[in-house]
């Protein structure tokens, strides 16, 4: 199946746009000004919150459904497909480019990220912790951890030290991280699992979000 006719599926029977995830509150705390571009948008959960906020933002996307429930919701969105190399922009034209949830979707993530950082003054990205201590013990279950099943479509796994090692390789300074984690709302153990969280990122912590400075503008 081509990434097209995946992503077409996936965002046929996705979930409304009220239901907002960790990565949507972490990065919405992150971009503080426009304009936006969101590269991987989806239907557009992101570009909306960042609407109701009074910043400027489009958004690209590689789905045809994806890019039409944006559309009919009033959002600036083109079809492209991330991996086709030059992004369709002029340098500079970004406060930040934002991809949530989308590089480990792609073969060279390290490819989008140098033309995120051609087009905008700072980065926001998310990924999910594919070292996780629930993908650990799945493991030693004798499961395929969830995220990597094939229904996930990833391509690429990050933990905490592929990440680092991959912006810090391209010059960019990591400015500001958020993490979630497992049993984090629970009383007591919650600040347990928040200060483990911390202390051992590439274990304890579900997903990173990470705020990137371009080296090029300092």
């Amino acid at each position: 199946m081509s990434l097209t006719k995946f992503e077409n599926r996936r965002w046929s029977s996705a979930p409304p746009k009220s239901e907002i995830a960790f990565r949507h509150r972490a990065a919405l705390s992150f971009a503080d000004r426009g304009p936006v571009i969101d590269l991987g948008c989806g239907n557009g959960i992101f570009l909306q919150l960042l609407k109701e906020k009074n910043i400027a933002v489009e958004g690209v996307d590689i789905s045809d459904e994806a890019v039409a429930a944006c559309r009919r919701d009033g959002l600036t969105v083109v079809k492209y497909d991330l991996e086709e190399g030059k992004l369709p922009y002029e340098d500079n034209k970004f406060a930040f480019a934002v991809i949530l949830d989308n590089l480990e979707h792609l073969f060279n993530p390290s490819e989008l990220l140098v033309e995120a950082k051609r087009v905008a003054e700072g980065i926001i990205i998310s990924v999910p912790n594919f070292s996780s201590l629930p993908a650990r013990l799945q493991m030693f279950c004798g499961r395929v951890p969830e995220n990597n099943t094939p229904n996930k479509g990833h391509r690429y796994w990050f933990n905490y030290y592929i990440l680092s090692d991959m912006v810090n390789g391209l010059n960019l300074k990591i400015e500001d991280i958020k993490m979630n984690t497992i049993w984090e709302d629970k009383f007591i153990i919650g600040k347990l699992m928040k200060f483990l969280c911390r202390v051992w990122p590439n274990l304890f912590a579900l997903s990173f979000v990470v705020k990137l400075k371009n080296e090029k503008n300092t």
